[in-house]
């Protein structure tokens, strides 16, 4: 009977031994397969990541370009209109010396 309980036993650890092996190489396939996936979710990420980066750069770049073009167009339009305002403020005022200088002359001949 000792020999019976024994040989249960031990058929018994066996039995847990193999079933505990199992299930470690099935939770060592399971952290496997989790991590490929990690990875690879992760190299998508980083893809994706980067072609948004290069996307959003050149749409900067050519903004920038754009606001550029536009904003050389707006600075020579202003100064085309500023030198003319100027020229013609210095012909009124360059009339008005004269006008000036014509009414001190006639003003000294009286």
């Amino acid at each position: 009977m000792k020999k019976n309980v024994l040989t249960l036993l031990v058929f018994g650890l066996f039995a847990t031994a193999v079933n505990a092996q199992e299930t470690v190489k099935q939770e060592a396939k399971n952290v496997g397969t989790a991590i490929e996936k990690g990875a690879k979710a992760t190299e998508k990420g980083v893809k994706n990541g980067a072609e948004w980066v290069g996307d959003k750069a050149q749409k900067g770049a050519t903004a920038t370009k754009k606001g550029v073009k536009n904003s050389t167009r707006w600075v020579g339009k202003t100064a085309t209109k500023g030198a003319k305002s100027v020229k013609k403020t210095a012909v009124k005022g360059a009339d008005a010396v004269a006008d000036g200088y014509k009414d001190v002359k006639a003003d000294l001949k009286k």
